[in-house]
């Protein structure tokens, strides 16, 4: 990922064609370390290509990725079920909140911090 920023700060300075000096060079102003064989790699691949064409490629790709976060399909039961099921379910998180905040006030052992 590394090599990539450094590639598209070049592209972005100017440098329509960086090289892996340029690269290298990149990466060392910031204290990374620059892998020789990274570089070379996607030098390789981006080698000829207009790097707005590479984007518009790959936003086209991730468009048809999932990207998750999609809601669970979920249906209520039928009938009457629902309605039976809903209320003691209610009255159990009431009482557990009650309780909560009885525990709340037993935390500060009868004095304040800014008494």
């Amino acid at each position: 990922m590394k090599v990539i920023a450094a590639y598209l700060l070049a592209v972005l300075g100017g440098n329509t064609a960086p090289s892996a000096g340029d690269l290298k060079e990149i990466l060392s102003s910031v204290g990374a370390d620059a892998e020789e064989e990274r570089i070379e790699l996607l030098l390789s691949q981006v080698k000829g290509k207009d790097i707005t064409e590479l984007i518009a490629a790959g936003r086209e790709k991730l468009a048809s990725v999932p990207s998750g976060g999609g809601a669970v399909a979920y249906s209520a039961p039928a009938g009457g079920a629902a309605g039976g099921g809903a209320a003691p379910a209610a009255a159990e998180s009431k009482e557990e909140k009650k309780e909560e905040e009885k525990e709340e006030s037993d935390d500060d052992m009868g004095f304040s911090l800014f008494d």
